[in-house]
C-alpha cells in the first residue's frame, strides 16, 4: 500500500487521482463498448487488474493469507461485487450516457444509512433522510422530462440501480472482512473471483464474436486504463486516503466523480450536457454532502472528546 501518511498533500493528491480515474472510467467503458460486449470488458478488466495486483503482492512481499473459514464470505462478497455490481454498472453504461450512470452510482452513500438501519439497526438521522430525498430527486430530474417520461433508457436506469443494490449488499459482508484483512487483499481476491465468475458467461456469450474483433487502439487502451487505473490504482489510492484522513473526508472527494465524468464525457464523447442534467447532478451532489454531514459532525465530536480525555490524563499526571 501507499505509505506516506504524514504528507497530507500527498494523500490529497492520491485521493484526487482516484476520483479522476473513477470519473473517467465511465468514458473508458463507453469507448470499449464500441468494439467489445459488456461481459468481455468486465472479464478483461478484472483479469488484467488481478494479474497486476498479484505482481504487486509478490514484489512488495505481502504475507497475508485468507483463512479457509472466510472462503464462503469472500465468495458471497465477490458475487455481489464485482460480479453483480459490474453487470449492473456496465449494462447501465451500455444503455445510458456516462454522466447519468455516474450520478446514479454516486447515490450509493445516500442509501447506506437505510442499509445500516435494516442490517445493523444503526440510527437514521434527519439529515440522512433529507439527503436521500434530495439526491433521489436529482436523479429523477436527470432521467425524466416534464411529462414524467424517461429521457434516459429505463433499462439502463434499472441496471444502474441493480448495481447500487449490489454495492449495498456488498457492504454487509465487507464490514466483517475489513476488520480482519487489508483492503489490498480484499480487492485482490474480489477481482480474481470476479474474473472467474465472468469467465463462463464470456465463453458462452461473447467468445465467438471476440475472436473476430479487430479493435481500435482506443478500445484496447480503454481496457487497459480500466484495469490499471480504474480497478487497481484508484482503489489503492482511495484506501490510502481513508486510512489517513478518514472515511467522511475521503467521501467528500468521491462526490465529485460525476463532475469528472460529465467533463470528460463532454470533451471526449461529445455528450450533450443540458441544463436538466447539470441541475440534477448538482442536486444529487448536494444530497450527498448533506448525508455526510452526520459523519463529519460525529468525527469532529470524537476528536474533541479524544483531546479532552488526553488533556485530562496529562492533568492527572501533573497533579
Amino acid at each position: 500500500m501507499i505509505q506516506r501518511p504524514h504528507n497530507i498533500w500527498y494523500i490529497y493528491t492520491l485521493v484526487s487521482l482516484a476520483v479522476i480515474f473513477w470519473g473517467v472510467s465511465y468514458v473508458w467503458t463507453k469507448t470499449a463498448f464500441t468494439y467489445y460486449q459488456p461481459i468481455t470488458v468486465m472479464l478483461i478488466r478484472l483479469t488484467i487488474s488481478s494479474i497486476l495486483m498479484f505482481v504487486i503482492f509478490k514484489v512488495r512481499r505481502y504475507t497475508e493469507r485468507v483463512d479457509p473459514a472466510d472462503y464462503k464470505a469472500f465468495l458471497i462478497l465477490s458475487l455481489f461485487s464485482p460480479f453483480f455490481y459490474f453487470i449492473g454498472e456496465n449494462f447501465g453504461v451500455y444503455h445510458v450516457s456516462p454522466t447519468v450512470a455516474a450520478v446514479v452510482i454516486a447515490t450509493i452513500p445516500v442509501f447506506s444509512p437505510i442499509l445500516g438501519y435494516v442490517a445493523f439497526r444503526e440510527k437514521v438521522t434527519f439529515l440522512n433522510v433529507m439527503g436521500f430525498i434530495i439526491s433521489f430527486s436529482g436523479v429523477l430530474i436527470m432521467v425524466l422530462d416534464a411529462d414524467l417520461q424517461f429521457t434516459a433508457s429505463p433499462v439502463g436506469v434499472f441496471w444502474l440501480f441493480f448495481a447500487v443494490f449490489s454495492a449495498l449488499v456488498n457492504i454487509i459482508f465487507l464490514k466483517k472482512l475489513a476488520a480482519k484483512y487489508s483492503s489490498f487483499t480484499i480487492i485482490l481476491v474480489q477481482n480474481f473471483l470476479g474474473a472467474l465468475f465472468f469467465l463462463p458467461l464470456f465463453l458462452l456469450m461473447d467468445l465467438g464474436e471476440f475472436v473476430h474483433i479487430r479493435p481500435s487502439w482506443q478500445a484496447v487502451a480503454s481496457l487497459f486504463a480500466l484495469a490499471v487505473f480504474g480497478s487497481t490504482l484508484a482503489f489503492m489510492f482511495y484506501t490510502s486516503g481513508v486510512r489517513v484522513i478518514g472515511i467522511a473526508r475521503t467521501a467528500i472527494f468521491a462526490n465529485l466523480i460525476p463532475v469528472v465524468t460529465a467533463i470528460t464525457s463532454f470533451l471526449f464523447l461529445k455528450e450533450v450536457i443540458d441544463l436538466s442534467r447539470i441541475i440534477g447532478m448538482l442536486i444529487v451532489i448536494g444530497g450527498l454532502f448533506l448525508t455526510q454531514l452526520t459523519k463529519l459532525r460525529k468525527r469532529r465530536k470524537d476528536v474533541v472528546l479524544s483531546r479532552e480525555a488526553d488533556f485530562g490524563k496529562k492533568t492527572e499526571k501533573r497533579l
